[in-house]
């Protein structure tokens, strides 16, 4: 699905350096321009490196009420903060919760070298 967000940042932005996300891990990215806002979660597991909007496909919300805490403590899924919906992380599915068969909104990233770029 294509987003339609001015601000969200052209190809080819660098996001950072792999080594800041841990592993496994997740961070979150945002971007404004007026008043559109732009927010992505890279998350890490891995050889996995994937991008997601940062918005729960239930209810509309950021996934994470706190700093880049994406994941679930084993590290195993992306949650929903807001009710405890999981996500695979290889593909954004809801495995759990009131989304469940629903997936969250790929985000287009690459990694070249060791850092991180929009794509």
């Amino acid at each position: 699905m294509a987003v339609s967000n001015p601000a969200q940042p052209e190809p080819g932005l660098r996001l950072c350096a792999l080594a800041e996300i841990a592993d496994p891990g997740a961070k979150g990215f945002r971007f404004r321009r007026d008043s559109a806002l732009f927010a992505g979660v890279v998350v890490r597991r891995g050889p996995l490196l994937a991008g997601y909007l940062d918005v729960c496909p239930h209810a509309s919300w950021p996934l994470a009420a706190f700093d880049d805490r994406f994941l679930t403590r084993n590290g195993e899924h992306i949650l929903c903060s807001g009710h405890g919906a999981l996500f695979a992380l290889a593909d954004g599915a809801c495995v759990a919760g009131p989304c469940f068969g629903e997936r969250l909104t790929p985000w287009a990233i690459k990694l070249l070298g060791d850092e991180v770029f929009t794509a």
